[in-house]
């Protein structure tokens, strides 16, 4: 197993130097469909996270804090509020000392005039782009996953094994496993299986309950990597994916390495989780937003030492008004974005982005309230996320009676109900 506090090699150095010479390529293409009305007009990586950030900024951050900045992030999807966030935010590294965000949205630049038909694809479409920064790795990372990971740890295992490929992986239970790419190891991490959302995934050796997943983070020799993905674009069976086509290949040929995520995850003092979420779903997306309003999250915003950049909006302070018995501006184990306004109303366990306001005598509990929502008066929201710039008609009731829920609005399985303007609309025709 690699150790990531072992500085006995003086791979330090040689980490650091690797770092200068790593290009990462974000895939921040996808509409991520079972979002649903969440992402109707907005890429998967664009959309609100966290009280005041975007899903890809976390990403986006981890690279920054790594030592890598050198990045392509590779759209396609509706992604104007994408591209627009990456422009306004994250336009601050200095282009003289070859650090660079560079937005590669598809353009059918490739015989044939295809869009992104894969992961694999997306890359290959841009293969001259990649070649002109010469990098001799390369780092490919999901641009809708939220978590804190110190890549340059990958990277100095990925040295320290002469590994061809290296594969980020996170151990999940058994019946979620077949989400994912499932692989098996020995015992120097070398990955000798890889099974690519398997109906019937492997479990790990001694943990019957577990799989080792993989998280759809690669490091790749870029030489190696360059002759894969023009091997794969003339193969008329692949899918030209990294976890259906390239990574299953290469398995028996290349030293393909397993890399722990515990080993690179950053965490502050005291955490016990290795925290990690793909909020893909309504309801991941909730939790994981609900889980930043606990007391101490597995996830710290309050790092210093691993900042989440994000483009600042110039809002007001967040603002609490009224204080008698029966109309009172409280939020408690709650997240309040600069420019809300808590009018005489009760807030318990939310998160609210910015510029919402929630008007007087409202109870909103276990909701996240997207930016620009304005919730009338004597309306009760629980357990439900309101879409942006949302309008809520006073006294409208969410999280009480689930048969009306599901009736006027999307309603999960586990009962979050997804609260849109278009909804909202419908109700008063």
């Amino acid at each position: 197993m690699f150790d990531p506090t072992d500085r006995t090699s003086g791979i330090d150095l040689e980490v650091t130097d690797a770092l200068r010479r790593t290009l990462a390529l974000i895939l921040a293409g996808g509409r991520g469909s079972r979002l649903m009305d969440l992402t109707d007009w907005h890429a998967k990586p664009a959309i609100p996270f966290g009280g005041k950030f975007r899903i890809i900024d976390f990403t986006l951050s981890n690279c920054i804090n790594s030592g890598i900045r050198r990045i392509g992030v590779l759209t396609q999807y509706k992604a104007h509020s994408l591209l627009q966030h990456i422009q306004r935010g994250w336009g601050f590294l200095r282009g003289e000392f070859n650090e660079f965000v560079e937005l590669l949205p598809a353009q059918q630049r490739t015989v044939g005039e295809n869009w992104y038909k894969g992961t694999a694809d997306a890359v290959f479409q841009n293969l001259d782009i990649v070649r002109a920064h010469r990098p001799e790795h390369i780092l490919v990372l999901a641009g809708d996953h939220v978590y804190k990971m110190n890549y340059g740890k990958m990277l100095a295992h990925h040295l320290a094994a002469r590994a061809d490929v290296s594969v980020a992986c996170i151990e999940v239970p058994l019946e979620m496993a077949k989400g994912f790419g499932v692989m098996a190891t020995d015992d120097d991490s070398r990955i000798n299986r890889f099974d690519e959302k398997p109906a019937n995934p492997t479990p790990m050796p001694g943990r019957p309950d577990l799989a080792l997943a993989s998280m759809g983070i690669y490091i790749f020799n870029a030489a190696l990597l360059f002759d894969l993905l023009a091997a794969d674009a003339t193969d008329p069976k692949s899918s030209h994916d990294f976890g259906k086509d390239l990574i299953p290949s290469l398995v028996p040929t290349h030293r393909v390495i397993a890399h722990h995520f515990q080993d690179s995850c950053v965490m502050h003092e005291g955490a016990r989780e290795h925290y990690w979420r793909d909020v893909g779903t309504i309801d991941a997306y909730w939790e994981a937003n609900m889980d930043l309003t606990t007391v101490t999250p597995a996830l710290n915003f309050y790092d210093d030492n691993w900042t989440i950049w994000t483009d600042q909006a110039q809002s007001p302070p967040a603002k609490f008004v009224f204080d008698s018995d029966h109309r009172r501006g409280t939020a408690v184990d709650s997240l309040v974005a600069g420019g809300c306004i808590i009018s005489g109303a009760t807030v318990r366990r939310s998160m609210l982005f910015s510029n919402v306001r929630v008007n007087s005598y409202c109870l909103v509990e276990d909701a996240v309230l997207l930016p620009g929502c304005d919730i009338g008066r004597h309306a009760r929201l629980k357990r439900c996320i309101v879409d942006q710039g949302a309008v809520v008609p006073p006294g409208l009731v969410v999280g009480e009676d689930p048969v009306a829920d599901a009736q006027r609005f999307y309603r999960t399985e586990k009962g979050i109900t997804l609260v849109t303007a278009a909804k909202l609309k419908a109700l008063q025709t």
